[in-house]
């Protein structure tokens, strides 16, 4: 059974204030956007694979330890590319694919519209990223292709959690551990979370 994860350090608290205020900027945005995702990172990655390795320290030679798990990221596009750049610093051997979805305003249903990836998965561990689970629509038909794929440990790595998307999340792929920096109160009646930060994609972009 998957757990669901909301961090409760200090440097994450302070920085998704600094996301949902409305009089932060496109590139203060952005900037901040990728320091969270390294922060969640750090916590979502701690149960990964070693393997001892031998290492020569300046003095002598000792036994350390390397990463085993292959990782591979899968924004959501658009707005789960913000986040890329921020897991990329923790762990620069990641590789990226890439699924687009967007959400019909009628249904707040998802759409697919682009989808890279290679025919089989080369990767123990995926990770979704995405800034806002809101309905969970979107991350949960991106883990549905994952696991139609072939992937068999999938994670979800975003911002900000409404109670709704966790509960669609942890009903359709109940074995998945969810990674927030926050869960927020409710959506309202278009879907968005609130008290949230607005649409994440518009605000890392720069578009209405």
């Amino acid at each position: 059974m998957g757990t669901v994860h909301e961090s409760s350090h200090p440097l994450v608290r302070h920085k998704i204030t600094l996301l949902r205020s409305v009089t932060t900027q496109p590139k203060k945005f952005r900037e901040i956007v990728r320091e969270l995702t390294s922060l969640l990172a750090y916590e979502a990655t701690a149960d990964l694979a070693l393997a001892p390795v031998d290492v020569v320290t300046p003095l002598t030679s000792t036994t350390g330890a390397e990463i085993i798990d292959r990782i591979a990221l899968v924004p959501i596009l658009r707005a789960g590319i913000g986040m890329v750049d921020g897991f990329l610093e923790v762990i620069p051997t990641a590789e990226v694919w890439h699924i687009g979805l967007y959400r019909d305003h009628q249904t707040l249903e998802p759409v697919e519209y682009y989808r890279k990836q290679p025919d089989h998965p080369l990767a123990d561990v995926f990770y979704v990223l995405d800034p806002m689970l809101a309905t969970g629509g979107s991350a949960s038909a991106t883990m549905h292709m994952l696991h139609a794929w072939g992937a068999t440990r999938v994670i979800y790595l975003g911002l900000i959690a409404a109670p709704e998307g966790i509960a669609r999340l942890t009903r359709d792929h109940p074995d998945t551990d969810i990674y927030v920096a926050a869960i927020d109160d409710h959506l309202d009646e278009r879907g968005y979370i609130v008290p949230g930060l607005g649409d994440a994609g518009d605000r890392l972009f720069g578009t209405h």
